[in-house]
């Protein structure tokens, strides 16, 4: 029996990696990024995704990169798209290799 990690969303990251370690509220951490509080807390509870502008102001600030953050959701899209459409991609064959 395979047991399967659910996915990880980039908001659950930045809150528990982030934001609770350096106990700062998404609303504090919006006013330094100079964005909407409303942008980072729908992002820390994990009800939008990361935006490539979103990305570029998280990895200024938290000296990290765009393509963490952009890794991240991309990898959180991919896996929760792959759940949605198990039975539909099981029916796409392969290619043939010969061909």
């Amino acid at each position: 029996m395979t047991s399967t990690l659910l996915p990880i969303h980039p908001g659950e990251i930045l809150r528990e990696e982030y934001l609770i370690p350096l106990k700062m509220s998404a609303g504090a951490l919006a006013r330094k990024l100079n964005v909407p509080r409303t942008r980072i807390e729908r992002l820390s509870s994990e009800e939008t995704a990361v935006t490539t502008d979103t990305a570029l102001r998280l990895a200024k600030f938290f000296r990290t990169t765009p393509e963490f953050w952009m890794n991240m959701q991309a990898s959180y899209d991919l896996k929760i798209q792959a759940q949605a459409l198990a039975r539909e991609l099981e029916n796409i064959p392969e290619m043939d290799a010969a061909a």
